[in-house]
């Protein structure tokens, strides 16, 4: 079963997603479920994971709306306030809905470089375990050595880094962001979204050999046991449409076995998110 473990709806509001930016035009639109089906099948993709866009629980209420109606979405990545001493009220109700899998903060917005590292925000990412919650790490590569002090703190939770991080593609740079990676990996409890990268490079002038030597970093590092293949459509489309997008990672993997290319392609996915 091939899952797109990374990708996002909504209705647009230039107020609500004032991070859609001026030379985004062609995402300034709504995003639906019913759009996002015929681009999954035209690739063999039973669905896949919804993952939050703004932070307001009022969101993550829409998106488990949303899974009830179109079974398609398999998992919502949701946000609440974890730094909020009465998160647990939220995780307790989000949690009775089967489709609630984890967790997402947009770290990644913060002024504090060290935001992770707050004392209530570690608060709220220990009590995700006791619900079988996830947590997706939204990051640029400066954060990467916070977030390997993060999960060397949470053995047993198991969290996942989006868009490998957001590495600086466009201008070809490798360090420090591989070596901090290859750190973080080796915390056998955080997998990988191969995802975001086509944002990353030059939106309409790359070739699909610019994300080789990332993508080698990532597949050395995680191995195809605890990587998984993420659109982050509609985003990506600033770039090149779903099925461009998804091919870059699919043609990669191509050199592994098959099942090597069933983990990538969705059973790390599942497995991770209890789907």
């Amino acid at each position: 079963m091939y899952i797109d473990a990374h990708q996002h709806f909504w209705k647009y509001d230039p107020k609500e997603y004032d991070w859609i930016s001026e030379d985004m035009q062609d995402i300034r639109k709504d995003f639906m479920p019913d759009d996002l089906k015929p681009l999954l099948q035209k690739l063999g993709f039973a669905g896949s994971v919804a993952v939050q866009a703004r932070t307001t629980v009022e969101e993550t209420e829409w998106l488990l709306q949303l899974s009830d109606q179109y079974e398609h979405i398999m998992g919502v990545v949701g946000w609440v306030d974890l730094c909020s001493p009465e998160v647990e009220k939220d995780l307790e109700r989000f949690a009775k809905h089967p489709k609630f899998k984890g967790v997402r903060h947009v770290v990644q917005g913060e002024p504090d470089d060290r935001f992770m590292l707050r004392e209530e925000f570690l608060r709220g990412l220990s009590l995700l375990k006791q619900y079988h919650l996830t947590y997706d790490l939204l990051l640029f590569p400066k954060h990467l050595p916070v977030a390997s002090e993060v999960v060397k703190q949470f053995p047993e939770q198991k969290f996942v880094l989006d868009h490998l991080a957001k590495p600086f593609i466009a201008d070809g740079i490798i360090e420090p962001w591989a070596a901090e990676i290859q750190k973080l990996a080796k915390h056998k409890n955080v997998y990988c979204k191969v995802s975001g990268m086509v944002t990353e490079a030059k939106w309409h002038d790359w070739k699909a050999e610019n994300f080789k030597p990332y993508l080698d970093v990532v597949f050395e590092s995680f191995g195809c046991d605890r990587l998984m293949i993420g659109s982050d459509w509609p985003v990506c489309t600033v770039s090149q449409p779903y099925d461009v997008v998804m091919r870059i990672v699919m043609d990669y993997i191509q050199q592994f076995s098959a099942e090597e290319q069933a983990a990538v392609l969705g059973g790390n996915c599942r497995a991770f998110y209890n789907l």
